[in-house]
């Protein structure tokens, strides 16, 4: 047993040396006998030994040519550096020379110097003037030549020819020319649906644009035509229908104008943006078609009970030209009161007719306090409108910010509009509350004065 342990032992640390010498581990993985297992390790030390060498002098051959490499790095480095100064040299010269030249380019330009800046800053006026001008949308591509005078004045190495300068003065008095003329032209509109067609054009001087009586808006960007999504008034759009219609080369057609129309067309914009009255009316939303229903049923019951206490006012007065009691009228009922007690005593008579009247005054004032509480809610919804409608504007400033200020008054506008909606339903219900409330008034008045005659002349017979 001792004996195979030895060998167990010996056969271990074989296996170790041979995993470390890689070529003996690929011959073979097991030895027959001890004096095999020696040879091996024995041969594995000697390879090592050889493999070794040879690392040992591919490195020093490795490190020879690196010192090569960096003798050439330094001496490129050093050629370099005498070339970087011999530019840098060079530059100072060539500045200097350029400064020179410069001072010869202003003392030979002299006045002209100035002309040419007044020229610079004249053309790039124009082309601010031409770019938001609705002349070019007749006339496009007039910015080229301005553009390319303007980069050749801003050189230091080309000057302007006087064909450019006679160019350049007649680009300007061309836009003057324009600006005061009414022309036609063709060109490509597109409607607010999105589609182009061909259409003939009229410009009006450098204000506005109309075709088939529609106002048109000019992109400065793309240089397109697009018809406004809202247009002014049909009467304005007659007129301008009129403009392109008229062929005679005198007299006048009148047509609605833009004044800032080039420098910005904020007054047809503030003009064709007012909403209209539906569409403030709808700025109300629910609480606005709430009061809106009470108004329209407070003129209902107020021109049915119009047309009521007419008819019992007309009843009363042909019954103040009879006798005869009649059953259709107020006043008929409280006399037939009297007509059938002839013998009833005075306070019975009164407490009777009281009892007559007090029965007739309910359908006579029926509907008039549903209009007195209508004239008094109605302000008080459209102060609940604007309240609610306030709350969701400073909501949206919260989550948007208040940075547009036309969001900002277009929230605020539509929140005061149930204030006014309320106030155009309570002011009507209150006269017509009052003008009810008087009839009614006159006609229970006529039965008062009626019964208080029969009780005094019942009293006088006594």
């Amino acid at each position: 047993m001792k004996m195979n342990f030895k060998q167990t032992l010996l056969a271990f640390t074989a296996a170790g040396a041979l995993v470390l010498s890689g070529s003996v581990y690929a011959q073979k993985d097991k030895a027959a006998s001890l004096e095999e297992l020696l040879q091996m390790v024995k041969s594995s030390k000697i390879s090592e030994t050889k493999e070794h060498r040879q690392r040992e002098t591919q490195f020093k051959k490795q490190k020879s040519n690196q010192a090569n490499l960096l003798k050439q790095a330094e001496a490129t480095k050093v050629s370099e550096e005498k070339r970087s100064e011999r530019l840098e040299n060079q530059y100072k010269e060539q500045e200097v020379l350029v400064q020179a030249k410069r001072l010869q380019l202003d003392e030979r330009l002299g006045s002209l110097k100035e002309l040419f800046g007044h020229l610079t800053s004249t053309a790039g006026d124009l082309r601010a003037a031409i770019d938001t001008s609705i002349v070019s949308a007749q006339m496009p591509n007039r910015t080229d030549f301005v553009n390319e005078l303007i980069e050749k004045m801003n050189s230091e190495t080309k000057l302007p020819s006087i064909e450019e300068i006679e160019r350049l003065w007649f680009e300007l008095q061309r836009e003057t020319t324009e600006s005061g003329k009414v022309v036609s032209f063709t060109a490509t509109v597109a409607d607010p649906a999105g589609g182009k067609s061909e259409r003939e054009v009229v410009r009006v001087g450098n204000y506005n644009l109309v075709s088939d009586g529609k106002y048109l808006t000019y992109d400065e960007g793309s240089g397109s035509l697009n018809e406004l999504p809202r247009q002014p008034s049909s009467k304005r759009q007659a007129a301008a229908a009129s403009l392109q219609s008229a062929t005679g080369t005198s007299g006048f057609t009148k047509v609605g104008v833009d004044p800032t129309g080039p420098s910005g067309g904020t007054l047809m914009s503030a003009l064709i943006n007012t909403p209209s009255i539906p569409e403030r009316w709808h700025q109300g939303r629910l609480v606005g078609y709430i009061i809106s229903g009470v108004g329209a049923f407070a003129l209902l019951l107020a021109l049915f009970r119009f047309f009521a206490l007419s008819g019992l006012s007309s009843k009363v007065n042909r019954q103040l030209k009879t006798d005869t009691p009649n059953d259709n009228n107020p006043l008929g009922r409280v006399l037939k009161v009297n007509a059938d007690n002839p013998k009833a005593d005075t306070e019975t008579l009164e407490l009777k007719l009281e009892e007559a009247i007090l029965r007739e005054i309910p359908p006579i004032e029926s509907g008039l306090n549903i209009l007195k509480i209508i004239s008094m809610v109605a302000p008080l919804l459209g102060l609940l409108g604007t309240v609610t409608g306030m709350i969701v504007t400073f909501q949206a400033i919260t989550i948007y910010g208040a940075g547009d200020p036309k969001a900002m008054a277009g929230g605020i506008s539509g929140a005061l509009v149930t204030t006014v909606l309320g106030l155009v339903v309570a002011i009507p219900t209150v006269l017509l509350h009052t003008f009810l409330n008087g009839k009614a008034k006159r006609i229970i008045h006529v039965l008062e004065e009626e019964s208080a005659g029969l009780i005094a002349e019942k009293s006088e017979r006594k």
